[in-house]
């Protein structure tokens, strides 16, 4: 899977990240090195929030998915 990440320069110096596909997802860094290693573990905690169970009609069918 290919997320894309919007990597901004920081006014105050470093960087800072977003994931526009995953609204609220960002973090920050010093170093590119630094805020690869940030936005990848920033995207695996917005991709692990327990949303609840779904409310399932009598014909409904869940699937899972590995990306």
């Amino acid at each position: 899977m290919r997320i894309r990440v919007i990597v901004h320069k920081a006014e105050e110096g470093g960087f800072w990240a977003e994931v526009p596909s995953i609204p609220g997802c960002a973090t920050q860094g010093e170093t590119m090195e630094e805020i690869e290693a940030n936005i990848r573990e920033a995207i695996e905690a917005c991709l692990s929030v327990d949303v609840g169970e779904p409310v399932l009609q009598r014909d409904d069918q869940v699937i899972e998915l590995a990306l």
